[in-house]
């Protein structure tokens, strides 16, 4: 167990916690959330499928239900639309330019007043006002739409009036009920009340939404490739223990090699007998002062460059 001592070195610890709360998130947060979008995804395509070849139904009859895979159903609907009770949804793109989505109460012959969004038009040259919005054909009438879902509401964007219109920043069936003070019926669906969204040449339709693609999209291969990380993750820091341990063995095996060799001996140099010396001019020089002799052995000399190698790596000298 000596050997994994190193193990406890600051260093390695907040390397073993950074992959293991990285392997966790990617098992509990990261996988889940593309495979849920994955799974969303899937059963939507299902649904819009399945309503193409389905024939519409009339929408009383979704209205005491419970909204389960109720999203996409085609749908008829008999009665009138209520009188100014217009609203535009900003900040759409319709053809790649700004644009509005126009919504519009549709009471029932039963009574009940729905939100029916009737399409898309193009804002005025300039792109930051609404053109002229023609107001939907009065007396009964009989639509066929397909059940939406609520998009939610964003408290920090409020509703505003502005040339002439109501305006809102997302189809939400609750705030518009509060935008026009009507009772409006929520359609139940999955992710809460929902609306009615105009199919094409219906009565007061414009430019109508169209159907998202039916692919699944990358979310099964993203969610994969996060467990696939979360896996590989705990192999790589083992992967480099396991490096750190044949390295040491490696430096304790030369070390121990070559403190048996024998160091060699220093060679002996015969010096010649000095001659006499002869007369001439004083000359003053100036010597070195000599250089101790090195005599550490090869393997002291082979020991003090591991240990600075390993005090390069680490830091400091080792456990």
């Amino acid at each position: 167990m000596r050997r994994l001592t190193f193990l406890l070195r600051p260093s390695w610890v907040i390397l073993a916690l950074v992959v293991a709360g990285f392997a966790y998130l990617c098992f509990t947060v990261l996988a889940p959330w593309q495979l849920g979008k994955n799974t969303t995804t899937s059963e939507r395509n299902q649904r819009i499928a399945d309503s193409v070849e389905a024939a519409p139904v009339d929408v009383t009859t979704m209205l005491g239900g419970t909204g389960q895979d109720t999203e996409w159903r085609r749908v008829t609907a008999n009665g009138s639309y209520v009188p100014d009770s217009t609203v535009l949804v900003r900040l759409r793109v319709l053809d790649g330019a700004p644009g509005y989505a126009v919504l519009a109460a549709f009471q029932l012959d039963s009574g009940a007043t729905v939100l029916v969004d009737r399409g898309m038009v193009a804002a005025a040259p300039g792109g930051t006002r609404p053109p002229e919005i023609a107001a939907p054909p009065t007396g009964p009438q009989r639509l066929e739409a397909r059940v939406r879902a609520s998009e939610g509401v964003d408290p920090k964007r409020v509703p505003t009036t502005e040339d002439g219109y109501r305006q809102v920043y997302s189809l939400d069936t609750a705030q518009e009920a509060t935008v026009l003070g009507l009772p409006l019926t929520p359609i139940p669906t999955n992710g809460g009340g929902g609306y009615l969204q105009l199919a094409e040449n219906q009565p007061g339709a414009f430019t109508p939404v169209a159907l998202p693609q039916l692919d699944a999209g990358p979310y099964l291969s993203y969610g994969l490739q996060w467990l696939a990380f979360g896996i590989m993750a705990p192999l790589g820091l083992g992967y480099f223990v396991y490096a750190e341990l044949r390295a040491r063995r490696r430096e304790r095996a030369e070390a121990t090699t070559e403190s048996g060799t024998e160091p060699p001996q220093p060679a002996t140099v015969e010096t010649p007998a000095a001659e006499p010396a002869t007369a001439s001019p004083t000359t003053v020089t100036t010597s070195a002062p000599a250089t101790a002799p090195d005599t550490r052995t090869p393997a002291e000399s082979k020991k003090l460059s591991n240990e600075a190698r390993l005090a390069d790596r680490y830091g400091g000298s080792r456990r």
